[in-house]
């Protein structure tokens, strides 16, 4: 067996202690089915199994993706690993505390541009009320956003024929929207409907999740790669690049024209657009609390923080709902997800280093299996 497969079968076994490690498979059904028909792979064993195909491997992709699996399952046997050891070996990157002050200085500016009376709160709140989307309606508004993107992209990069999405509403999940890779360029795009969302919101959600993040790359890595590239597992240095790519492809993919194009599909479904230019500046002016998350996972996890204080934390620097705060925590708590919290921060800071404006370089992003290694050496 090659190294590829025996990755992917590692990969598979991990994957049946706990629901959601692998994000998507799309690979040889083969070995699907024997990690399927086979007794569960105790952790100690994938330990042992990671680190001799970690000693066959080249330094590269595939042995970073090794890792992380090792790493994975060293947490599975019960090591005594950090939380900051944790998401280094899975990631590649280490978590740092962002001080304070950062999200002092994001008030500070978010209360120069945010109008109205009341509370920094208050206020951050009524502009999003002001600009919120049913959950019912949040779905017609993508896909009605999807061709203008689709468009966008595929000036960007070649998308494999006969690519498609289908867009479905769900609830009571502890995150946002989720992409489920089909594999043969499809995928599955659900919205959490619990989570208020506004248009710009939307926008947002589809180039993260559509054109040009999630499905564009797995469609495009799964045409143009080999096999070891169709297994997506959630603790591993492959997740923090996509994240990276997800969350830095509107500003590649829009100009100042097209963002317009959108605004207007927008606002074709009945929902408020207040001053685009303000609401970019909002935007940009939050999106350094962006941290918080990580803020919070190295408290918890290292710390002693408990959950209430976590999502009392959440909800003040965020500028959040108490309700939306207890959310995050589930995610950050959560067995899947708890070390993922790095992956969108960190992954767009590693992105927008190594693309620095050049298209060809998102380009690449999407179509080679580019080493955090490599982003880090850009930073």
């Amino acid at each position: 067996m090659s190294a590829a497969e025996d990755y992917l079968l590692l990969g598979l076994r991990l994957g049946r202690h706990v629901d959601g490690l692998v994000d998507a498979y799309y690979g040889p059904p083969e070995l699907k089915e024997q990690a399927d028909a086979e007794e569960l792979v105790p952790p100690e064993q994938l330990v042992a199994d990671a680190a001799a195909l970690c000693d066959r491997l080249e330094d590269g992709w595939l042995r970073d993706q090794v890792s992380g699996c090792w790493t994975y399952a060293r947490v599975l046997a019960g090591e005594p690993l950090s939380y900051s050891d944790e998401v280094e070996g899975c990631y590649g990157v280490r978590p740092e505390r962002t001080p304070e002050s950062v999200y002092e200085q994001a008030h500070a500016e978010l209360d120069e541009l945010l109008p109205g009376e009341g509370s920094l709160y208050e206020r951050r709140q009524a502009w999003r009320e002001r600009h919120l989307c049913p959950g019912e309606q949040a779905v017609a508004v993508v896909r009605d956003l999807l061709p203008l993107l689709q468009a966008r992209t595929a000036e960007l990069v070649d998308l494999p024929d006969g690519e498609r999405v289908t867009l479905e509403s769900v609830t009571d999940e502890p995150w946002w929207a989720f992409n489920y890779y089909l594999g043969d360029a499809r995928s599955r795009v659900v919205l959490n409907a619990d989570v208020p969302t506004t248009g710009l919101d939307l926008l947002t959600l589809a180039t993260h999740e559509v054109y040009p993040g999630h499905h564009t790359e797995h469609a495009v890595k799964e045409h143009l790669l080999g096999i070891e590239e169709r297994l997506q597992l959630v603790p591993t240095p492959q997740a923090l690049l996509s994240e990276g790519i997800a969350e830095l492809g509107l500003e590649i993919v829009l100009d100042d024209a097209t963002r317009e194009e959108a605004y207007a599909i927008i606002r074709g479904h009945g929902l408020a657009l207040v001053d685009p230019a303000l609401a970019r500046r909002i935007t940009d002016a939050a999106e350094r609390l962006g941290t918080v998350a990580v803020n919070v996972a190295l408290a918890i996890h290292e710390g002693g923080m408990s959950e209430g204080e976590a999502a009392d934390y959440i909800a003040r620097w965020n500028l959040r709902p108490l309700n939306e705060a207890r959310r995050s925590v589930s995610f950050l708590t959560d067995p899947t997800w708890r070390a993922y919290a790095i992956t969108y921060t960190k992954g767009e800071e590693l992105c927008r280093a190594y693309v620095a404006g050049n298209p060809a370089r998102f380009r690449r992003l999407l179509t080679e299996p580019v080493r955090i290694r490599e982003l880090l050496s850009a930073a």
